[in-house]
Parts: C-alpha cells; structure tokens; sequence
C-alpha cells in the first residue's frame, strides 16, 4: 500500500495546473507559464456553434465535463473567419494541412515549425515534421521558429524596430516541459526569441502570433479579453 501511495503521490496527473509567474529579462517583462508531460493540455478551436473565439467560450465548453481552464492563450495564426494556418490537429483529427512553402507575413518566413503535444511536448520545423510524421495528439503550425536546436531562427534581427507584445512556447530537451510566454509589453523577434533560450535554457521554441496574443491565467487573476481568436492552447483541470 506505501508503495502504490508513494506511485500516485510521484506520477503526473491531469488534475495538476500549470504554474503561471511574472518575470523580468533584458529589462523587459514577461508572463510564464509551464505544464509538464501528464497534464491535461488541448488544443481547442470549435464547438457545435462554430470557432469557440474566447477564452470564455472553451471554459464554458468544458463544463459539461465538469471540468475548466486552468490557463490558455492563443496558439497560432488564423485566417478571418478563425480558421487555422497551417497544420491543426485535435484530438487525433487533422483539421487543417501542413504547409511548408516560403511566404509573404511572419508565419512565412521559413523554417517555421509546429507544435506537437503526444506522450511529450515537441517544437519541430515544420520540413523535418512532414518526413518523420510524429504522434501528435494535438499539434499547431505557427511561425517563424524561434529558437532551432539552440541556435535563434536567422533571420531574427537584435536591432529591428517591429515591435509587439508577442507570445509562444518552448520546449525542454527531454519534452517533459513546455513553457508558454507572453510579453507585457512591446518587444522585437530577437528580445523573445532570447527569452527562450538564454533566460529558459530551452533549444526549441515557436512563435504564435503578436499584437493580438493573449492570456487566461485565473492564478494570476488575469483574463485577457479582445477580437475572436482561432487556436487556444490550455490546460484542463477539474472545475472547482
């Protein structure tokens, strides 16, 4: 009985919520949050009505599970009626195909990459992703890539004057953690991308969109209203 106690109290579960902080790098500041492998982490998109949109709208979904958001944020880019760019897969269902072409906008500047959350979490360019073809329970192409397997993407630029509050996710080597960011304030590629990798020791991020990014974080007593959005990533946790 101590054995199997000890088991359950040291396994990851579904009912664990991510861990969302604020922090300061290079002057600028950021929110974080963290989810590792076990946890209930889903992409969402539509209902029966349609594109969920809101943040609201997929916590209001979830409880007819008896369940709710523990936190989310926007998680790639979206045509105008909400429909995903590039590659989305939910629940095991490829909604929308991988595409890998160079184009005009952030998303095409190539390598971009998707995320895939299976047994483990992984940011993978998008090429690479089409010739392995990994498990992915869930998964979303953003771009550009952020950081590649340590190095930053390299078209990213330290002195560029585009500046947004930005948001993305990267990942642990091991892909037992996924960390999610958002500036709070106005920050170039180059600033986020660092934030990755120098501040999070994290080899492969992606980046998800900006000036629309937004985050749900109810520990932090945040909830950040706008437009409809199309992607949302979150955690599922019991409704308490």
């Amino acid at each position: 009985m101590r054995l199997l106690a000890l088991a359950l109290l040291l396994a990851p579960t579904a009912i664990q919520a991510a861990e969302c902080r604020d922090t300061v790098f290079e002057g600028a500041s950021y929110t974080l949050c963290e989810v590792v492998a076990g946890e209930d982490l889903r992409l969402f998109h539509s209902g029966p009505d349609g594109a969920y949109g809101s943040f609201r709208n997929v916590d209001k979904a979830l409880e007819g599970e008896g369940k709710a958001l523990g936190f989310a944020m926007n998680a790639g880019m979206y045509h105008r009626d909400l429909a995903p760019v590039g590659l989305y897969v939910e629940d095991g269902v490829e909604v929308s195909a991988l595409v890998t072409q160079a184009g005009p906008g952030n998303f095409g500047l190539l390598p971009n990459g998707v995320f895939c959350i299976g047994d483990t979490f992984r940011v993978i360019e998008s090429r690479t992703f089409r010739k392995e073809r990994p498990a992915c329970r869930y998964a979303t192409q953003s771009g550009p890539m952020l950081v590649i397997g340590g190095k930053l993407h390299p078209k990213l630029l330290p002195d560029s004057d585009s500046l947004y509050v930005r948001n993305g996710v990267g990942v642990s080597e091991d892909g037992q953690r996924a960390v999610f960011a958002i500036s709070n304030q106005a920050v170039n590629f180059h600033a986020f991308a660092r934030l990755f990798r120098d501040e999070l020791g994290l080899k492969d991020a992606l980046y998800f969109d900006g000036n629309i990014s937004r985050l749900y974080a109810p520990s932090l007593a945040r909830h950040d209203g706008g437009f409809p959005m199309g992607p949302i990533v979150g955690t599922v946790v019991p409704k308490g």
